[in-house]
């Protein structure tokens, strides 16, 4: 991920870059402009609807809905499952964890799970579990760059080795692990597996579909994702765009996942963002251009209001 996006961290690996947070003790800060230094929280503090928008504003306060991050997996992940808004609350007093998936790249043999590949039921999933056969039953999927992946609270799921990929989620960071590969930890011991938390959670369900299929355009949007949680379109750019987002109530976040281009808005304000960079555009600039240097693509992210 240092190479590949840029980044600067002292952990090698650095395999997961939080791009947009404000979760505690994880806020994102700003790290250019007028206002760098300054973290997310304060800004909303600070600017409330006319950067978050006005029916955000009123459903979140101060806490930002949404939690975009980079993972580069180098090896299996662990296979977990988040709970949902009802059992999150009940439990931990907290929001759940819904999220999708762009894969940015990844190996010519790379694959990750995605729900089960036959219906489940509790006793089902504890004799696959107990047995060490859990992988049997578990939905692979072969990923390419492009790929696009949702996966609501309660839907078994791993990045699998040699995939980069964009994740957009819920603010929460409530995660229950039910396998982990036989692994143990730094201290010589299996992490922590949460069984019993995870029963309640789990789409015990067999989908027919996991992959999520779009038009990629060469220029203009395709919407990927649409939930209550956020909505996440892909912009293709090989000439400038105008966005007007004059009927939207809600900030927008733009995400670089190839190219460069420059953003601007007004008569002479712009930024610049390039692959592996983040943009928070508030709600209240209801107009923007968007000029490619290169043939570019971004992630387009805001939540549609109540």
């Amino acid at each position: 991920m240092i190479t590949d996006l840029g980044k600067k961290a002292d952990m090698k690996p650095c395999a997961e870059s939080w791009e947009l947070s404000c979760v505690p003790d994880n806020i994102s800060v700003v790290s250019d402009g007028f206002l760098q230094g300054h973290n997310l929280q304060e800004l909303i503090e600070t600017y409330m609807d006319d950067l978050v928008g006005e029916k955000i504003y009123e459903r979140f306060g101060t806490k930002f809905p949404a939690l975009i991050k980079f993972i580069d997996a180098q090896d299996d992940l662990s296979i977990q499952v988040h709970p949902d808004d009802r059992l999150a609350a009940a439990r931990h007093g907290s929001k759940g964890k819904t999220e999708m998936w762009y894969v940015m790249d990844s190996g010519s043999d790379s694959s990750l799970i995605v729900g089960f590949n036959q219906t489940m039921d509790k006793e089902k999933y504890l004799r696959a579990l107990n047995d060490k056969k859990l992988k049997e039953v578990m939905n692979f999927e072969k990923v390419a760059p492009g790929d696009v992946f949702f996966i609501p609270a309660g839907r078994v799921h791993a990045i699998g080795k040699d995939i980069l990929l964009a994740e957009i989620q819920q603010t929460s960071d409530l995660t229950y692990r039910i396998y982990d590969w036989e692994r143990v930890g730094a201290d010589g011991k299996p992490r922590e597996m949460h069984t019993e938390l995870a029963l309640e959670a789990i789409d015990y369900n067999l989908h027919s579909e996991y992959k999520t299929r779009y038009e990629k355009p060469s220029q203009g949007t395709a919407q990927l994702v649409e939930c209550p949680y956020f909505t996440t379109n892909l912009v293709c750019l090989e000439q400038p765009m105008e966005k007007d987002y004059q009927n939207l109530d809600s900030f927008v976040v733009y995400v670089c996942t190839a190219g460069v281009c420059s953003i601007s808005w007004g008569t002479a304000e712009n930024v610049n963002i390039c692959k592996g960079e983040t943009v928070l555009i508030p709600a209240v600039l209801k107009q923007i251009r968007i000029e490619p240097t290169e043939p570019t693509e971004l992630l387009e992210v805001y939540l549609i209001s109540e």
